[in-house]
């Protein structure tokens, strides 16, 4: 019978236990600006691309519409977002950031500074980090999509 490597040597609990980690030093801070972990990255992504449509949001965010339709329509009822339909395509609805929802950015900066600032890791070992996370999630995106 074959055993299981035990669960300190399973990159699965060491991402999860690290994603879960950074998500919850955030959610220490988020409040003070009224917005959640989710909220925050999909804000992240508007104040990188502002009016991106709701498919490409998804894409990037990596969630499905039913997660992203409620999270967007909160933001939205906070007054951080506004959904368009394309004139061209009314099918197609683009999401912009409202003049509070671009205000927020240099609070929510402020907030990631601090927490950065709290993590003992170097700057070097941080991007090796990212460089890392992007690495694997193209790999293990690229492997699970090949076996569909």
């Amino acid at each position: 019978m074959t055993k299981i490597a035990g669960l300190d040597d399973q990159l699965c609990f060491a991402l999860h236990a690290a994603s879960r980690t950074m998500t919850n030093a955030y959610r220490a801070g988020l409040p003070e600006i009224g917005l959640t972990y989710p909220q925050f990255i999909t804000l992240v992504a508007l104040w990188e691309q502002d009016g991106t449509t709701v498919s490409e949001l998804g894409a990037r965010l990596h969630l499905d519409s039913g997660t992203l339709s409620p999270l967007l329509k909160r933001l939205a009822g906070m007054g951080l977002i506004e959904r368009r339909r394309e004139a061209a395509d009314e099918r197609r609805v683009s999401i912009h950031l409202t003049p509070e929802g671009r205000a927020l950015e240099s609070r929510a900066a402020a907030i990631q500074r601090d927490i950065f600032q709290g993590i003992d890791i170097t700057d070097s070992e941080a991007e090796a980090l990212l460089s890392l996370a992007h690495r694997f999630t193209a790999a293990a995106e690229s492997t699970t999509q090949t076996s569909r």
